[in-house]
């Protein structure tokens, strides 16, 4: 079954390119060797805001999923953690409406 997360982030000023590169280079490619798609990435034209949503149709729960990265340590060793960049983090389980 397709799960799909919206993660809405408030990223610190001035700090929106740098964010965005880290979270291509390191933060992107992981997630996919964990299975996880990026169905989409966005940032406001103010510049503060990025959002993105994320789909796991693996085996077992989103959490499960998301659990087993977070806990890894190739995402521990990421190293400064690219969530140094943000201000505020949300995550909203989403359910689809044309699968």
């Amino acid at each position: 079954m397709k799960r799909h997360q919206l993660r809405d982030y408030l990223v610190k000023p001035g700090e929106m390119e740098e964010w965005l590169k880290e979270w291509n280079d390191k933060i992107v490619p992981l997630r996919q060797r964990f299975g996880f798609r990026i169905v989409g990435a966005w940032k406001s034209e103010d510049g503060d805001r990025f959002v993105w949503i994320l789909r796991w149709d693996g085996e077992g729960t989103f959490e499960d999923a998301d659990q087993k990265y977070y806990n890894s340590p190739e995402r521990k060793a990421i190293d400064p953690d690219p969530a140094r960049h943000l201000l505020d983090v949300r995550h909203h389980m989403m359910q689809s409406l044309r699968d």
